[in-house]
Protein backbone atom coordinates (compact mmCIF):
# COMPACT_ATOMS: atom_id res chain seq x y z
CA UNK A 1 0.00 0.00 0.00
CA UNK A 2 0.85 3.27 -0.49
CA UNK A 3 1.17 5.97 2.22
CA UNK A 4 -2.04 7.89 0.47
CA UNK A 5 -3.59 4.98 1.05
CA UNK A 6 -2.72 4.11 4.56
CA UNK A 7 -3.76 8.03 5.47
CA UNK A 8 -7.15 7.80 3.48
CA UNK A 9 -7.69 4.49 5.40
CA UNK A 10 -6.86 6.17 8.45
CA UNK A 11 -8.98 8.52 8.25
CA UNK A 12 -12.58 6.93 7.85
CA UNK A 13 -14.46 7.35 11.20
CA UNK A 14 -15.16 4.09 13.52
CA UNK A 15 -19.11 4.32 13.73
CA UNK A 16 -19.55 1.01 12.03
CA UNK A 17 -19.65 -2.79 13.54
CA UNK A 18 -17.09 -5.18 12.58
CA UNK A 19 -19.78 -6.26 10.33
CA UNK A 20 -20.36 -2.97 8.76
CA UNK A 21 -23.97 -2.55 9.95
CA UNK A 22 -25.18 -1.05 13.13
CA UNK A 23 -28.85 -1.59 13.54
CA UNK A 24 -29.50 0.97 16.53
CA UNK A 25 -28.21 3.62 13.75
CA UNK A 26 -30.10 2.30 11.09
CA UNK A 27 -32.99 2.47 13.25
CA UNK A 28 -32.43 5.46 14.16
CA UNK A 29 -31.46 7.37 10.90
CA UNK A 30 -34.42 5.89 9.48
CA UNK A 31 -36.94 7.44 11.96
CA UNK A 32 -34.83 10.76 11.12
CA UNK A 33 -35.93 10.64 7.38
CA UNK A 34 -39.45 9.43 8.12
CA UNK A 35 -39.75 12.52 10.15
CA UNK A 36 -38.88 14.89 7.29
CA UNK A 37 -41.34 13.36 4.88
CA UNK A 38 -44.36 15.76 4.61
CA UNK A 39 -47.16 13.49 4.28
CA UNK A 40 -50.41 14.21 2.09
CA UNK A 41 -53.61 15.07 3.59
CA UNK A 42 -57.14 13.15 3.38
CA UNK A 43 -57.94 15.24 0.66
CA UNK A 44 -55.45 14.65 -2.04
CA UNK A 45 -54.53 11.22 -0.90
CA UNK A 46 -57.95 10.16 -1.99
CA UNK A 47 -57.63 12.04 -5.62
CA UNK A 48 -54.22 10.66 -6.42
CA UNK A 49 -55.34 6.86 -5.71
CA UNK A 50 -58.63 7.95 -7.42
CA UNK A 51 -55.95 8.93 -10.34
CA UNK A 52 -54.19 5.90 -10.29
CA UNK A 53 -56.61 3.78 -9.95
CA UNK A 54 -58.21 5.17 -13.07
CA UNK A 55 -55.44 4.69 -15.19
CA UNK A 56 -54.60 1.66 -14.29
CA UNK A 57 -58.26 0.34 -15.18
CA UNK A 58 -58.12 2.61 -18.43
CA UNK A 59 -54.79 0.72 -19.47
CA UNK A 60 -56.18 -2.77 -18.52
CA UNK A 61 -59.03 -2.04 -20.57
CA UNK A 62 -57.08 -1.27 -23.76
CA UNK A 63 -54.75 -3.94 -23.63
CA UNK A 64 -57.65 -6.34 -23.12
CA UNK A 65 -59.22 -4.88 -26.50
CA UNK A 66 -55.88 -4.63 -28.72
CA UNK A 67 -55.04 -8.03 -27.08
CA UNK A 68 -58.67 -9.14 -28.65
CA UNK A 69 -58.04 -7.85 -31.99
CA UNK A 70 -54.62 -9.43 -32.16
CA UNK A 71 -56.82 -12.70 -31.39
CA UNK A 72 -59.37 -11.89 -33.60
CA UNK A 73 -56.97 -11.51 -36.74
CA UNK A 74 -55.06 -13.97 -35.97
CA UNK A 75 -58.26 -16.16 -36.07
CA UNK A 76 -59.14 -14.80 -39.54
CA UNK A 77 -55.06 -15.72 -40.45
CA UNK A 78 -54.70 -19.04 -39.53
Amino acid sequence: MTKSNNAEKEQKPETQSASGFNPSAFIKETKEELDKVVWPDRQRLIGESAAVILMVALSAGLISLVDQLFGWISGLVF
